[in-house]
């Protein structure tokens, strides 16, 4: 049986939950300037069902995002503010073995590709996030890559930390193994595979199209030419295709049919074929991870 490492839910739909504000743009980052005790309470409870490693709420707290909502002058004290809840939700917890992990997201905006800015400009804004994150962090998550250009350029970044990465592609909602920019995955795969992430992930898509893309996660794993973690964290939307950048993510509707239950069937599957990382993503809550710990506690 794998030894498997249980990573932390969706933060920012979490977070949106428990908050007394309206939506904006901003989403988690709003919540991190105006009630970062929220964030801090949310990493605890993740860390109390079972995670094993929880990721920094910096999502939306890129440069372009920002400067986008006027708000360009918050950059570093938002990072500032997620790094000490992190911590402070870590040593809070009593627990060993959390590593905390810095993360680094699409610069301007989830799912949509065609936002993406050129490999210059991104590789030079993940390289001051990375600037950012990495005092706080034990590794770094290349997350949501929609993107190869993206992806090459956030692991390039990653790849300096010296610090070890994981790089996790975002897919179309279907089972046709395409990255949300139409791209191959297969492609993405060998793309990124040069700059040799510890760990290649799925993350932010659906269940099912993370179950049909399994095999070229599995040939990479058997193929590469180093020891190399692959897994999963899904999310829980119906679908993301009514968001747009700057848009706020009250236009999405989260699934009846995801329940900690029925996400634990499929993460049980994953497992089966190799995974040795696991956690969820939008949508997927402390719930669904204390269901996966004591699923998957003898792995």
């Amino acid at each position: 049986m794998h030894k498997i490492t249980l990573l932390d839910g969706g933060m920012g739909q979490e977070l949106l939950k428990r908050s007394t504000r309206e939506v904006t743009p901003m989403w988690s980052a709003d919540i991190m300037m105006h009630e970062p005790e929220l964030v801090s309470e949310l990493h605890l409870d993740f860390i109390h069902a079972g995670a094993q490693v929880i990721i920094l709420n910096t999502y939306t707290a890129t440069p372009p995002r920002l400067a986008r909502e006027g708000q360009l002058d918050k950059l570093v004290l938002l990072h500032n503010n997620a790094k000490a809840a992190a911590k402070q939700a870590v040593e809070k917890s009593n627990a060993q073995h959390v590593n905390i992990a810095g993360c680094l997201p699409p610069l301007v905006a989830s799912y949509k590709a065609e936002a993406c800015l050129s490999y210059n400009e991104s590789y030079v804004i993940y390289k001051e996030l990375v600037s950012l994150q990495k005092e706080g962090c034990d590794l770094f998550i290349c997350e949501t890559m929609s993107s190869i250009t993206e992806a090459k350029a956030a692991c390039a970044a990653a790849k300096l930390s010296e610090k070890p990465f994981w790089t996790a592609f975002t897919l179309a909602d279907n089972t046709e193994q395409l990255l949300r920019s139409g791209e191959s995955l297969e492609e993405a795969l060998q793309a990124v595979l040069a700059f040799k992430p510890n760990a290649i992930l799925l993350n932010c898509s659906q269940p099912e199209a993370i179950t049909a893309s399994w095999p070229l996660l599995q040939n990479i794993k058997t193929t590469a030419d180093y020891e190399i973690e692959i897994g999963a964290y899904a999310n829980g939307f119906k679908s993301v295709e009514e968001l747009y950048p700057g848009d706020t993510v009250a236009a999405l509707d989260a699934r009846k049919d995801l329940s900690p239950d029925a996400y634990v069937e499929f993460a049980k599957m994953w497992v089966e074929w190799g995974a040795t990382i696991i956690g969820g993503c939008c949508e997927i809550g402390p719930a669904h991870i204390k269901a996966m710990s004591k699923a998957l506690k003898n792995n």
